[in-house]
């Protein structure tokens, strides 16, 4: 069985086996920037928003926040860290597809690990099929940058999943999601994040280590809100409102922001798990090898 089957196979089970955030206390965070944060217009925040080791966090008002402004001090400083240690994580996670020079636009694309050498690009929609699994987990791994809606509008939805379903965007240099964009997962950028007028992530966070975060009457929402622009089968795959159909909770646009929270988008520490269970067959498969034996990982 090659490794990466392997891989494959052991995915789902760790995703399950843990529930731990592989995001530490950045969990809390739906916005964390490094140098600073900039509003124009009334973006909604759901969580915390924070910057270190910078200072400057200005447009609040006219932007709101649910959970804690911090200009810089020990709880983002904390919440950094353990934004380096989960983009480290995700980092060195082997790959189970390699999407380099395609557009994610347009595609399906079942849980694993994908993997792009430099720019990954957005545009139209991108359907993530969890296959009724409510612990699926999907990491993009970005060279360079994360670009989505620069030539045509962009979105990311999830389809037959549940509100235990796990995005997350591992992105080399900075991200950009152009105007009315509706995104979902978290971000954790090296550099810089900017939501150009109208982009959302109702159900994700934006991290950037060391740089900005700039944004512009967006919604960004760590608890899966409702808002408008975000279809209603999406609000319903995760908002756990899956099992509620039928009970006067069927359509989630003729209801309140208010009644569609739910619980984050997980991060698991399973990923940390199965980054050691890689590298223990790593070590098996060499020691095989140093004694002329047949690796059965090849």
């Amino acid at each position: 069985m090659r490794r990466y089957d392997l891989f494959a196979l052991l995915l789902p089970l760790l995703v399950s086996s843990a529930r731990a955030d592989i995001l530490g206390t950045a969990d809390s965070f739906a916005v964390l920037a490094g140098s600073a944060v900039t509003n124009t217009g009334p973006t909604t925040i759901t969580g915390n928003l924070g910057v270190f080791p910078g200072t400057a966090i200005s447009g609040f008002p006219p932007g709101t926040v649910t959970g804690t402004i911090y200009h810089a001090g020990g709880v983002p400083d904390t919440a950094q860290s353990d934004v380096t240690t989960a983009y480290s994580t995700l980092f060195g996670l082997p790959y189970t597809t390699d999407l380099t020079g395609q557009n994610l636009g347009g595609l399906t694309l079942l849980p694993g690990v994908y993997h792009f050498d430099s720019s990954a690009f957005l545009d139209g929609t991108l359907t993530l099929n969890a296959q009724g699994s409510n612990d699926a987990l999907w990491v993009f791994q970005i060279g360079s940058t994360l670009i989505a809606g620069s030539v045509s509008t962009a979105n990311v939805q999830v389809i037959n999943g549940g509100p235990d379903d796990g995005v997350f965007w591992q992105v080399g240099t900075s991200a950009t999601l152009y105007a009315d964009t509706t995104f979902e997962g978290n971000i954790l950028a090296n550099q810089s994040i900017t939501l150009d007028t109208g982009a959302i992530i109702p159900c994700g966070r934006a991290l950037a280590e060391n740089a900005a975060v700039t944004l512009d009457t967006n919604v960004i929402s760590s608890a899966c809100t409702y808002v408008t622009g975000w279809t209603t089968a999406q609000a319903t795959e995760l908002s756990g409102l899956s099992g509620m159909l039928g009970t006067g909770l069927s359509n989630p646009a003729n209801n309140s922001p208010g009644d569609y929270n739910s619980s984050p988008v997980p991060e698991p520490s399973a990923l940390l798990l199965l980054a050691t269970c890689i590298a223990g067959l790593a070590i098996q498969q060499k020691w095989a090898r140093s004694k002329g034996a047949k690796s059965r990982w090849l």
